[in-house]
């Protein structure tokens, strides 16, 4: 194939070459939002009614949750010699799970940054009795969800309760009591002048110098602005009150996030072993089926054409000729092998140049485009498994899918702590590609998997086959 089927532009991917704090398999850790505060006073304005709804209910859930949770406890406690008690506390501790996720999600509701929440393990499929029905009793987090139910989140819910309903009462009270106090007789004996008493305190023994009604109106009307105006802010904070109690208390711990760090690399290392052992095997498979038979082949013919060389030279030609044949042939199979592998002009110009190379061998026309900046290298892993990944899928086009065309994609993006590279081959062939057991994509799925990279194939039949490798790297 002529190289002018190949392009390689030089624009540079916006912050390709730059290594930022990303991560791409990773769950990343939950970074707080800047607060409404930070968008001005009309942003806090602009939540408050979500907040007040919130904090309007919950001193009403904190209660029924707590009713319901003490006397579960309480008496499964109490029955524990039972054993049946033991139950109705593992159902307490169910309980205090449903009512700290129903808070996480009031709070997000309330427009606080999401919590992340645990993850709730299930015993396996032979686990006995006894262990899946006592599993909670082990698990921290249900202890943690209990103490915020039983005992945290009711004292906490009293004061946001009784602060935020003084405070709005206060405020919608006093803007209004110009209005509403008309309707108070004049000579009830539980009728107080707050202004007259406030006065007084102040200034004692002196006379306010205008009528009741009208200071009382007044003196209500500026408290009632003051609390008004303030209500965003106490809003803002009795919630982000409850937001670092629910944090502390029911979010996700952080050795959840290594354990399942670890088990996901024991998956990848286990994975990566799986697709080398089984790269390893089918190299094995393609050397004695292919360059093994011709070379035996090869060694026979040149041991035929020296017995004739004195007697049949004629004959002893034809089989040299042949026997050059067959040589070509096994170099020609072993040239395809050793695509598999990490070529020379790969460590000397990179990933790009060395993909470039391997479409002007093949059998059908390559076209590559590379969003990556001119001599741009990668960590030596990456660039050997992409050009891999790139060399595998462009052969398997080549063999299966009935192209014409085929299209490589190289690209890199920005991820949470480094860069993902990311590999498309496209065809246009008949499509209909799928990922089975024991065959080549599954097993370039294991070999990513392996590098916490991942492998999607998009190929409807008829309609071409798209296959995108994703690798993540610092």
């Amino acid at each position: 194939m002529s190289t002018d089927a190949i392009e390689h532009p030089t624009r540079t991917e916006a912050g390709s070459a730059t290594l930022g704090s990303m991560n791409t398999h990773k769950p990343a850790p939950q970074v707080p939002s800047p607060p409404p505060a930070a968008r001005g006073y009309g942003g806090l304005w602009r939540n408050v009614p979500r907040e007040l709804g919130f904090l309007l209910l919950t001193l009403p859930i904190a209660l029924t949750g707590f009713t319901i949770m003490v006397s579960l406890f309480s008496a499964g406690l109490g029955m524990i010699a039972l054993v049946v008690g033991i139950f109705v506390v593992v159902a307490s501790l169910y309980v205090a799970r449903g009512f700290g996720l129903l808070e996480l999600l009031r709070l997000r509701a309330a427009g606080h940054p999401s919590i992340a929440a645990p993850e709730w393990p299930r015993a396996g499929g032979d686990a006995g009795f006894w262990r899946t029905a006592l599993g909670p009793v082990a698990n921290g987090h249900y202890w943690t969800y209990l103490l915020h139910g039983l005992v945290i989140n009711p004292i906490v819910s009293i004061v946001s309760w009784t602060v935020t309903v003084t405070w709005l009462a206060t405020g919608v009270g006093g803007v209004s009591y110009w209005f509403w106090a008309r309707f108070i007789p004049e000579g009830d004996p539980d009728r107080f002048w707050l202004s007259g008493v406030v006065f007084e305190f102040f200034f004692p023994g002196r006379l306010l110098g205008v009528d009741r009604f009208t200071s009382d109106a007044l003196f209500n009307l500026v408290a009632g602005v003051i609390f008004v105006v303030t209500l965003p802010f106490i809003t803002r904070w009795l919630t982000l009150l409850h937001h670092v109690i629910a944090r502390g208390l029911l979010s996700r711990w952080q050795s959840d996030d290594l354990r399942r760090e670890v088990a996901a690399l024991d998956a990848s290392r286990g994975a990566a072993l799986q697709a080398e052992d089984q790269s390893v095997r089918r190299l094995e498979r393609d050397i004695h089926d292919g360059p093994q038979q011709r070379l035996v082949r090869l060694q026979m013919d040149l041991a035929a054409a020296e017995r004739r060389l004195d007697t049949e030279p004629d004959a002893a030609r034809i089989l040299i000729g042949e026997a050059r044949q067959q040589a070509q042939a096994s170099l020609e199979e072993l040239r395809a092998l050793s695509r598999g592998f990490a070529p020379p002009i790969l460590g000397d110009r990179g990933l790009v140049s060395a993909i470039e190379s391997l479409a002007t061998v093949s059998s059908i026309p390559v076209t590559v485009h590379s969003s990556l900046a001119p001599r741009l290298r990668l960590p030596a892993e990456i660039e050997r498994n992409g050009y891999f990944v790139a060399a595998e899928l462009i052969t398997n086009a080549s063999k299966h899918s009935g192209a014409s065309t085929v299209t490589v994609d190289v690209s890199m993006h920005p991820a949470e702590f480094g860069q993902l590279l990311t590999v498309t081959v496209s065809d246009d062939g008949i499509g209909g590609a799928h990922l089975t057991s024991g065959h080549g994509l599954q097993g370039l799925r294991d070999r990513l998997h392996g590098l916490r990279g991942t492998l999607t194939i998009d190929s409807p039949a008829g309609a071409g086959t798209r296959a995108t490798a994703s690798v993540p790297f610092a």
